[in-house]
């Protein structure tokens, strides 16, 4: 503690508890709150007023903060003036810190505070104070209330919200530019004495920078500070309470001051010349190198922008700017031909894009340097004399007519013989060939317009001496077109005439088209072969003609088709004309002319029938038909039935037997082998149930003349058996040759022939015997045909 506030301290000790006293208070007081008793003050309205004496006598007390002493730190008393000094009175103490923090004497009225007040935690306390009567605990004063202000000590130094503060300003800057302002707070009361007021200083950062003293503002203190030299600086500001003056408590805190750029330096290339080196080869745009200024700013200031302006290489190089790098590429502009110029000399020029006006007096912020650029020699594919070729030829040339020539050297300063060849990917079929030497293209086959108007070839030019190199040129081929095609008709016509036809209607309209392409355009000419009674053409003179009838009424029952010749004719030259055939069918119409029915049959069919009528009346019988046809097949089959014969039942020239057998297939079912000449059977005899190795081809017989009686026995015998329910579903005819060996009556045969019935007749066997060895002569193949 200073002598100054031990001073300070002493004087409030002394002095506040007689500034403190109600008495002392109440005299202090411009309106003193002493309560009067019987005081009577007349009104204007002639009424008189009674005011009350009050018995407090005080306004507020005052109390020194921080107070280090060892008895408790007296505050005031508390008096009534109905206080006789007979302690029949009893003083309350009520509010903020009663009891507690402050505390009363209760008959004396004295107020202590108990413990040491600190006045950044609470300025001031508001109490309320009462008197009672000690018997009756009744109040004779009514209660009030009073303040107790705490006077403040420096005790409180100024402190920065940052320790560290970071701030920055441009370089080049003048002398008093603002930097920041830093602010230190105070808690001690600023309305009372210099304890909280602050003064700013500055103890490290000089010469650069200075501080206001009042409102701690920092600024440069030294002019044209360069970034380039130095760019971070630390500054220390103190603050101190008290004014500044001896004794004050003070606080500090750091600021890091940084200096932007500038664009205060230009660009500067570190060397005057450059030499870069290309290849003639390199293709256009091509980089072959790169440039680069230096310049001592950053960011957007060091931003620089490259360009070529002087030298002899303007034309043929090109520079430009690489933001991320800020470099210039120096590219290819045009082709480079090391045989005609071997070296190049550009002037480039690196200028800031952002200048800031204010330095325009330190000078231009670009720079330039000198790029040589040397050609290097390689060897080149040939050249050839034009980027492409196009050629134009008639399609009726002869083969091996030179179409055109095309032309390459090679540009190296030791020239290379060239050898020509045809790319056979674009010539596929190989219609075109080169002259290896000369490059003349000529024909291999004949050409067609027709076919293929344009050719697309490719030609190839190497070095003899180095035939990878190599060059290729496009050769585009237009075939002119001749006129080697004749007009034919432009579709397929069906024209036809109604039978009610009048001469000069017109019963069709023609076109005609041609595969060739004059360069007129096509006209077209149609004329008939020959003078034709029935039908004219007229010419429409618009590569059309009308076809236009020339007699009254047409017969589908005499001519049904008519065939008309027509001659088309084109108009180039050599005139090409065709003949193309009209075929035009007679046909029923309706009044209108519309077409009915064009077919002969059509005729005997009832007049006034439509087309689909007919149709419908066709299918009708039809679906009859076939219902008839299935009714009959269903009746047949149910009249099959199992044919059973009694064994007695035996006659001549019928086998019957109840199995109908399982086709041609089934050569078990019945062998006719047993009918033959025992004489004619072989000693060894194929198994009918096997197919036989060895195929016999039956032996055909002349067949015999007719007979009109054996046809109408057999006739007869047919329409028996058809109209028989119990016949076979299938007709039988066994023939056989042989009559029995020894027989007088020379029968074919007899079944009963060994038994001893006498009533046999015979005698129908010597009549009809030679009648059915004919009919089996006429339609069996004799003996051996035993499948007839």
């Amino acid at each position: 503690m200073t002598i100054y506030q031990f001073l300070l301290l002493f004087l409030l000790w002394v002095c506040l508890p007689h500034f403190c006293s109600p008495e002392i208070m109440f005299r202090r007081t411009s309106m003193p709150q002493k309560r009067i008793l019987g005081a009577r003050v007349p009104r204007s309205d002639g009424k008189i007023l009674h005011r009350q004496k009050r018995g407090w006598m005080w306004n507020q007390f005052f109390l020194l903060e921080e107070y280090t002493g060892s008895d408790y730190q007296y505050v005031g008393k508390l008096h009534s003036d109905q206080d006789k000094g007979d302690g029949s009175l009893k003083y309350i103490l009520s509010g903020d810190g009663a009891g507690t923090l402050f505390i009363i004497d209760e008959k004396t009225g004295d107020i202590h505070a108990t413990r040491r007040i600190d006045r950044e935690e609470k300025a001031f306390y508001t109490l309320r104070a009462q008197a009672i009567n000690r018997r009756t605990l009744r109040p004779v004063e009514p209660e009030s209330e009073f303040v107790i202000k705490i006077h403040d000590i420096n005790d409180n130094e100024p402190t920065f919200p940052e320790e560290i503060y970071t701030a920055s300003v441009p370089e080049m800057s003048v002398v008093g530019t603002s930097v920041v302002q830093v602010t230190a707070t105070d808690a001690d009361d600023p309305s009372y004495g210099n304890s909280a007021r602050v003064i700013y200083s500055i103890l490290q950062g000089q010469p650069y920078f200075s501080v206001e003293p009042e409102t701690g503002i920092i600024r440069t203190a030294l002019p044209n500070m360069n970034r380039e030299n130095r760019e971070q600086y630390q500054v220390v500001i103190q603050a101190k309470d008290m004014g500044g003056q001896m004794g004050g408590l003070s606080g500090t805190t750091t600021v890091n001051i940084t200096l932007t750029d500038v664009n205060d330096n230009p660009p500067h290339f570190p060397q005057n010349t450059i030499h870069l080196r290309v290849l003639e080869s390199s293709p256009v745009g091509t980089s072959i190198g790169s440039v680069k200024a230096t310049d001592a700013d950053t960011g957007k200031n060091a931003e620089v922008e490259y360009r070529i302006i002087d030298g002899d290489g303007t034309d043929m190089f090109d520079i430009r700017t690489e933001k991320d790098t800020q470099e210039g590429i120096i590219t290819v502009k045009k082709p480079l031909d090391y045989e005609s110029r071997r070296l190049y000399t550009l002037k480039v020029e690196a200028e800031n894009t952002h200048v800031d006006p204010r330095f325009y007096y330190l000078g231009p912020f670009k720079d330039t340097a000198i790029v040589k650029i040397s050609i290097e020699d390689v060897d080149e594919p040939p050249v050839f004399s034009r980027s492409s070729y196009l050629f134009e030829v008639h399609e009726d040339i002869e083969v091996g007519t030179i179409i055109g020539t095309v032309m390459a050297r090679d540009p190296d300063s030791t020239s290379s013989p060239i050898r020509f060849s045809l790319d056979r990917h674009t010539d596929l079929d190989r219609i075109f060939n080169i002259h290896s030497g000369n490059g003349s293209l000529y024909t291999s086959k004949p050409l067609d317009r027709e076919l293929s108007q344009w050719h697309n070839l490719t030609v190839i030019a190497a070095e003899i001496n180095n035939p990878k190199e190599m060059t290729r040129v496009a050769v585009f081929v237009r075939i002119l077109d001749v006129n080697d095609n004749a007009p034919q008709f432009a579709v397929f016509y069906d024209t036809f005439v109604c039978e009610n036809a009048r001469p000069g209607q017109l019963i069709q309209t023609i076109s005609a088209v041609d595969k060739d392409d004059p360069l007129g355009g096509q006209k077209f000419f149609f004329s008939l072969a020959a003078v034709n009674p029935n039908f004219t053409v007229q010419d429409n003179e618009d590569n059309t003609a009308r076809i236009l009838t020339r007699k009254n009424g047409f017969s589908r029952h005499e001519i049904s088709t008519y065939l008309l010749p027509v001659v088309i004719s084109d108009n180039d030259y050599p005139i090409q004309s065709s003949t193309g055939t009209l075929t035009i069918r007679v046909c029923a119409c309706d009044s209108q002319g519309n077409m009915q029915s064009c077919s002969a049959e059509a005729l005997l069919l009832p007049a006034g029938l439509s087309t689909g009528a007919l149709v419908a009346i066709l299918l009708c019988i039809i679906i009859l038909l076939v219902i008839v046809v299935l009714f009959a097949a269903l009746k047949r089959q149910r009249k099959k039935e199992p044919l059973i014969l009694s064994k007695e039942d035996i006659r001549d020239n019928i086998v019957s037997y109840n199995d109908e057998g399982g086709g041609e297939e089934d050569t078990q079912a019945f062998d006719i082998g047993t009918l033959r000449n025992p004489a004619a059977i072989e000693e060894k005899k194929l198994r009918r149930d096997i197919i036989p190795e060895t195929l016999f081809i039956p032996r055909r017989t002349p067949t015999a003349p007719d007979n009109t009686d054996v046809r109408d026995f057999i006739n007869e015998r047919l329409k028996e058996h058809d109209l028989d329910p119990t016949a076979p579903p299938y007709d039988s005819l066994a023939t056989y040759a042989y009559e029995g060996n020894d027989s007088i009556a020379e029968s074919l045969s007899s079944l009963e022939s060994g038994t001893t019935d006498g009533d046999q007749n015979y005698d129908y066997l010597r009549e009809w015997g030679p009648r059915f060895n004919k009919l089996a002569e006429m339609y069996g193949g004799g003996e051996s045909d035993k499948d007839s």
